[in-house]
This record gives structure tokens, sequence and C-alpha cells, in this order.
């Protein structure tokens, strides 16, 4: 139960530090920078700050980096790279609500996948979690006002980053246990940054960046401060966190806890850029988190097919 709890710790810090990511990008993105090159420099350096302690943690075990370059490949390359560029893209054809919702569809392909794939199939606490934390999001995320036509080019990248957010979970739990979680982000940063970098370089996404001061809630401070908070808080922290959680709850039902980012980011924007949450999103918020804790029930419960070789 006190590695379970912890676990659930580590998944609502993830939430909590990915959710500050926004207002912070948003300064950067305001002063000229493209969204593309904000993510890729974010987990470039969070990769190289990881780069030593994911070394230490390794404790000379080379071989269990060679054997996992793969999965770690597979990681940054989906996990970090196409879930971020996917996103990104999308929002370019759709609203940003729509997006991140069809970004956290993520999470209900983590349920099938486990399903599908390992057998294990989704009992009425699951399935009763999943209705209550779609909906909840959809409330949460304020989608009513919308009504505008769905640009198919932008569906296609945001269905792109929600695999990209189901195998940063399937991933993150069920890599090597011998492979350290902070080796795995480390490793998994470098490969998301090296292929955003190749995009760019490839004029596939626009890639461009300013180097003045920026307005960070109200204050003008240098491009450095939110690039520092990016990549420190909101992907070293974030990461690391978020992995390590995975590995400590499965796929499931650390992707469940990831869905309190939403409500994080809510609260940062009330805070930071002063926009009020609606009843409707207080509402959203309630219904994610017992979308949640429905989740948590059930994983609780004995099942008849084997438990998640990582939990």
């Amino acid at each position: 139960m006190r590695s379970t709890g912890f676990g659930l710790a580590l998944a609502l810090l993830s939430a909590l530090t990915f959710s500050s990511s926004g207002p912070l990008a948003h300064s950067l993105i305001d002063a000229g920078w493209s969204p593309e090159a904000a993510v890729a420099t974010r987990v470039g350096i969070a990769s190289l700050v990881l780069a030593v302690p994911a070394a230490v943690a390794l404790r000379g075990r080379w071989g269990v980096l060679r054997r996992n370059l793969a999965s770690m490949g597979l990681f940054g390359l989906l996990g970090v790279g196409a879930a971020q560029v996917g996103f990104f893209n999308a929002i370019r054809y759709l609203p940003v609500g729509v997006s991140l919702l069809l970004e956290y569809l993520g999470v209900i392909l983590v349920v099938f996948w486990m399903w599908a794939v390992h057998g294990q199939r989704p009992r009425a606490l699951t399935a009763a979690g999943t209705v209550a934390a779609v909906f909840g999001l959809v409330l949460v995320l304020d989608l009513a006002g919308g009504g505008a036509g769905l640009d198919p080019v932008g569906v296609l990248w945001g269905l792109l980053a929600a695999v990209g957010l189901a195998t940063y979970f399937v991933l993150g739990a069920r890599v090597d246990p011998e492979l350290p979680a902070i080796t795995l982000a480390s490793g998994g940063m470098a490969a998301g940054s090296a292929v955003l970098w190749l995009l760019g370089f490839t004029g596939l996404v626009p890639l461009h960046a300013t180097f003045g001061d920026v307005t960070l809630s109200g204050h003008h401070v240098g491009w450095w401060v939110p690039m520092a908070g990016l990549s420190l808080v909101a992907a070293v922290v974030a990461y690391v966190a978020g992995i390590g959680a995975a590995r400590i709850l499965g796929a499931r039902l650390a992707s469940f806890v990831g869905l309190t980012e939403v409500c994080f980011a809510v609260l940062i924007s009330w805070l930071v850029l002063h926009e009020l949450p609606t009843a409707v999103q207080l509402v959203g918020g309630a219904l994610i988190l017992a979308g949640v804790a429905l989740v948590r029930l059930d994983e609780g419960r004995p099942a008849p097919e084997p438990a998640l070789a990582t939990t």
C-alpha cells in the first residue's frame, strides 16, 4: 500500500509539473518561438541535465543500456516526439480544447491495449471510470461553446498525439525493470529532441526562436527563465516522476491519474493567467477524480488474469 501511495504521489507530481508548461511555453511562443522549437529545446536540455545522473544510476551496467536502446528510441520517437509534434500540429487546425481531448484519448487506448495484447479485459469499475473520466475531460475542456467543424488533418495529428501519449504510459510501465527510470527519461528525451530537430531542419515543421525578453505572468524576464522552467520542472521532474509512477502503478492506472493534468492546468491558468474556471469545469474535474478513484479501486481487487508485470 505504501508503494502504491508513493506511485500515486509521483503520478500527481508528474501531472502537476506537466501542466505548468502551458504558461511557460505561452510566453515563449508569444515572443516568436515556434512550438516545435520550444519543445525540442526543452526536452534536449532536460536530457542533458539528466545525462550524468542517468549514467550513475546504471552503475556500470552498460549491457542493460545496450539491450534497451530500441525501447528507448521508440519511447523517444512516440512517447516524446510524436505526442508533442502531434499536439502542436493539431492546434494549427483545431481548437486547443479539441486537440487536448484527442490527445487524451490515449488513456482509452491504454485500456484497449492492455485488453487486446495482454488479455486484461476492463471490468465494470474500470469501464465506469473510463466513461466518467472522459466525460469529465469534456466538461473541463468546456467544448460545448465550440461547435466548429473538425478539420480531418487536425484530427489525424491529434490521433498521432494520442498514440504518443499511450506509448508514453505503456513503455514507461513495461521497459526492462533493470533500466533506471531516470535513464529511460534521459535517453527518451534525447531521442525525442533529435527527432524534432530533424523534422525542423528538413522543413517538415517550423523551427525558429528569438532570444530577447519575454512576458511571463505580467513580468518582463529573459527567454531563459521560462525555458529553464520548461526544461527542469515541466520535463526533468515531470518525465522522471511519470515513468516512476507508471512502473509502480502500471500503465492503466498511471494514465488515468495523468488525466488530472487537465485539472492542474485549469488551476494554474486561474492563478497565473487569471482565467477563472467555470462551474462546469469544476464538475468535470470532480468527474475525472471520480474516474481515477474507480480505476484505482478496480486495480486493488483480485483479478483472474495475471497482474501487470511491472506493478
